[in-house]
């Protein structure tokens, strides 16, 4: 049997290794792997319905934490900040899936006024937990802005 010439063997080398990766990636796809990644404030199953409208400011920190951050528009909110990104690939950028800000409004008594839970659909700021989209004011402009702010950068 004849012995093999280097570019031959060359050329067999790099046609399985693109097979090969062919395959894995064709197999990731198959098999359904996504990577998630949580950045921020992670809210736990049933937080919110532990904290009821006349809640104290301590009971809230004691269910849901320290608050990302804290707002003194008309009153008195904590706001914690989460996102949710996913990749189909470990060589592939994370696309942002979900981005939500959970609000706490606090009278001027310290006790819970409201609850809200913030995301984005169809492109305007909705409050999941109200069904309702935001009208304009001065709460909306520092939601915008906290949505603007959130911008993700992978690794």
């Amino acid at each position: 049997m004849p012995s093999s010439s280097p570019q031959s063997r060359r050329a067999f080398f790099r046609l399985a290794l693109g097979l090969t990766l062919a395959g894995a990636t064709a197999a990731c796809g198959k098999i359904g792997f996504t990577e998630t990644l949580h950045r921020g404030y992670v809210l736990p199953e049933g937080a919110l319905e532990q904290i009821p409208i006349g809640a104290s400011q301590e009971q809230v920190l004691i269910v849901l934490g320290t608050p990302s951050t804290v707002a003194t528009v008309n009153g008195e909110a904590f706001y914690y900040i989460s996102q949710k990104a996913e990749r189909k690939a470990a060589f592939m950028h994370y696309d942002v899936v979900d981005q939500r800000v959970v609000a706490v409004y606090f009278d001027k008594d310290r006790r819970v006024r409201r609850l809200a839970n913030y995301g984005v659909k169809d492109g305007k700021i909705f409050d999941f937990l109200s069904q309702t989209t935001e009208t304009g004011g001065e709460e909306l402009n520092y939601l915008r802005g906290i949505f603007r702010g959130l911008t993700f950068k992978p690794f």
